[in-house]
């Protein structure tokens, strides 16, 4: 019995030295091992006892060149309803929704929505808090705050920001849109949006801290930060004056004429800075009515037709082939394999000269140079160092680099007229840079700095590829493209404007048809296009247009004109060229004069003072040591503490900027040209918390 007791005892002891030995190795794996049961134990350690916060960056800010916002992030926010009643521990002050009616009935009228389909969502049962769908997100600060101011007990908002596009239908395509991704993170989808949504985007930080079981910061405990880095701000090269002007004349032209798609870019001439961009039909970035997700501008590529001519002309003139004097016969030409290749008219104009049949855009012209003159190579390669079948490096998604391939002689030909090609907007801008520059090929930009968190500032400037072109090669063309439009029997005659010294080439192409059988047929179905700069002699402006399916030229021309005209006076191009020498005026410093002496000097001179401040002394002055017309205002500053907002009703936008940058007053304007109307009356000191706006209408007229 003892010895039975004895041996039981000893399998006691066994069992139990077994089960320490597995309890302490399962111990000693557990505590070098990271993971138990594919479980990570520090990761789960860690999330038990750290709490992360992110630090949101906030999206960069677009503006156009003169600081105006072009997009923005706004705060943006969702409605939400508490339904749990144990968030309620005042009877007298209820933190859930107790009466679901009567709450339904006010958001329903709030949220513009049915009232039974609100009281489902505040019927919800076992649910926390909950949402009201798409009318209930998205709402702006004045939605968000007529709401607040119903009382509703149990209704609270939740803030997060939205992309918001100022100006709605402009330049749309330019600058694109950003949106929210299934993450919450905004991303841009089109335009600059989308090319510099790293940048736009910034970097997110975060806060990480120990926590106790109540979730707060435990005492003692090293708090770790990673400073957020906002995205940049971005300022575009697109002037809002002339972005206006297109804007309104492509509207115009949409209901007077009908087309499906009309394309219009403008650039500074002497720098490659695009200055105004716009397609129609369009969009507002703000809602998305979106047609096409191609950028016509820089994303599509067509055959261009007739303006090509420049360039083919360009590489005979370079080629020391071209003689403008001699002459062939125009109306028809058949190539070696018996294709006729005709002119637009189909008859011609019979023997003239090859001056002439530029000047009448003749298919022929272009197609004998190439059969007596110049090679297939010689052209190709002309084409592609003009940028011609690449990309410009634009800074826009999708680019397309068009193609300038061919080999054959039909091929050859049609490719001198613009015919079997593609090419795109933005190609014929950097193209057109050549002849404005004296032979100088530049490359077009749209971004003119970058701006950093961190006060650095990349900025873009005149960029050169080159000479590609003689001094002589560009006279010539000038010429030739000067008749194309100002003779009465030029081929872009729908283009002359009295007193403009513009030049340029007007181009038709058919369409090729879907299916990759040949062209479309029928009226109206080609591709009217105008590649054009002014003043000829010193060119400041390029446009280039093109229309697509109309049946008249009139639907390209007429918006063309008016933005020509529109872009003149408001650079003051033709007046200020035309001012002689005498006729202008050398404004000396005046600093440290007494203000009644200057103004009697500016007065004898014709001149237009304009007083800030009522002081003695002049302290400042704009402009100064430069020449400047009649009808220029000339701004004093003067000593004085005193200072009142000044009637600025027909004040350019620039003279009004000048004075409030004087006068250090906080500003808002809304539209474009002349100030129309402001919010503060004349005569108001000016005080640091003072912020007047200025509303501006499209007053051209500088008197």
């Amino acid at each position: 019995m003892k010895e039975n007791r004895i041996k039981i005892s000893n399998l006691f002891l066994i069992l139990a030295l077994f089960l320490f030995v597995i309890l302490s190795a399962r111990l000693a794996y557990i505590g070098v091992s990271p993971t138990v049961d594919n479980i990570n134990i520090q990761e789960l350690a860690s999330k038990r006892t750290t709490k992360t916060t992110i630090l949101k960056a906030n999206r960069g800010t677009i503006f156009d060149n003169s600081n105006n916002i072009l997009a923005q992030d706004v705060s943006s926010y969702t409605v939400i309803a508490y339904l749990d009643s144990k968030r309620t521990t005042d009877e007298n002050n209820p933190k859930h929704v107790v009466d679901k009616e009567g709450t339904a009935l006010v958001l329903s009228k709030l949220l513009d929505m049915d009232t039974e389909t609100v009281l489902s969502y505040l019927k919800k049962e076992g649910v926390y808090q909950t949402e009201f769908g798409v009318k209930g997100r998205g709402l702006t600060e004045l939605e968000k705050d007529t709401i607040k101011a119903a009382s509703l007990p149990g209704i609270d908002f939740i803030e997060t920001k939205k992309r918001y596009y100022p100006y709605g239908k402009f330049l749309s395509y330019l600058i694109g849109y950003a949106k929210e991704d299934e993450n919450g993170n905004v991303k841009g989808e089109m335009g600059i949006e989308k090319y510099y949504n790293e940048e736009l985007t910034g970097k997110n930080g975060k806060t990480v801290y120990q926590k106790d079981l109540q979730g707060y910061k435990i005492a003692s405990t090293k708090e770790m930060t990673e400073d957020k880095e906002d995205g940049v701000n971005i300022h575009l090269t697109i002037d809002n004056g002339i972005q206006f002007f297109l804007e309104e004349a492509v509207n115009k032209s949409r209901s007077n004429y009908e087309y499906e798609e009309l394309d219009i870019i403008v650039a500074n001439a002497k720098t490659g800075e695009i200055l105004g961009y716009t397609s129609t039909p369009s969009f507002d970035p703000n809602i998305r009515d979106i047609k096409n997700y191609l950028d016509p501008n820089s994303s599509v590529a067509f055959e261009p037709g007739s303006t090509m001519k420049i360039y083919t002309f360009m590489a005979s003139l370079e080629a020391g082939v071209y003689k403008g004097s001699d002459t062939y016969y125009s109306g028809k030409f058949e190539a070696k394999d018996g294709t006729i290749i005709r002119d637009w008219n189909k008859v011609g104009w019979g023997r003239i000269t090859y001056d002439q049949g530029f000047i009448y855009s003749s298919n022929t012209a272009v197609v004998n140079i190439m059969d007596k003159y110049l090679d297939a190579n010689s052209l190709k390669n002309y084409l592609k160092r003009l940028g011609f079948g690449s990309k410009t490096g634009i800074s826009l998604p999708n680019e397309a680099s068009g193609k300038v391939d061919f080999k054959y002689e039909t091929e050859v030909f049609n490719a001198a007229f613009g015919q079997g090609i593609t090419t795109t907007p933005i190609q014929h801008i950097k193209a057109l840079t050549a002849i404005s520059n004296n032979g100088e090929l530049l490359n077009p930009y749209i971004v003119k700095t970058i701006n950093y968190a961190d006060g650095t500032i990349k900025e873009n400037k005149r960029n050169s590829l080159g000479i590609v072109a003689s001094a002589s090669t560009i006279e010539y063309m000038k010429n030739l493209m000067w008749h194309t439009i100002n003779d009465s029997d030029g081929a872009a005659h729908a283009y002359f404007l009295e007193g403009y010294d513009i030049i340029g080439k007007t181009g038709t192409a058919q369409i090729a048809s879907t299916n990759g059988q040949g062209y479309l047929t029928g009226e109206g179905e080609v591709i009217r296009s105008i590649a054009l700069m002014f003043p000829k002699d010193e060119p400041e402006i390029i446009i280039y247009g093109a229309v697509k399916k109309s049946t008249t030229v009139n639907a390209l021309s007429e918006p063309v004109k008016e933005i020509i005209q529109n872009i003149a006076k408001y650079y003051n191009i033709y007046n200020e060229k035309s001012e002689k020498e005498n006729d202008t005026i050398k404004v000396d410093n005046f600093t440290n004069l007494k203000t009644n002496d200057v103004i009697e000097i500016l007065k004898n001179l014709n001149l237009n003072p304009v007083l800030i401040g009522d002081g003695d002394t002049v302290i400042n002055q704009y402009p100064v040591n430069s020449k400047v017309t009649k009808s220029e205002k000339i701004f004093l500053i003067t000593n004085s503490s005193n200072l009142v907002v000044p009637n600025l009703i027909g004040y350019s936008k620039n003279d009004a900027l000048v004075i409030l940058k004087y006068l250090n007053l906080d500003y808002q304007i809304t539209g474009h040209g002349y100030v129309e109307s402001q919010s503060i009356k004349e005569g108001t000191p000016v005080t640091d918390d003072l912020k007047i706006e200025l509303n501006l209408n499209n007053k051209i007229n500088r008197e």
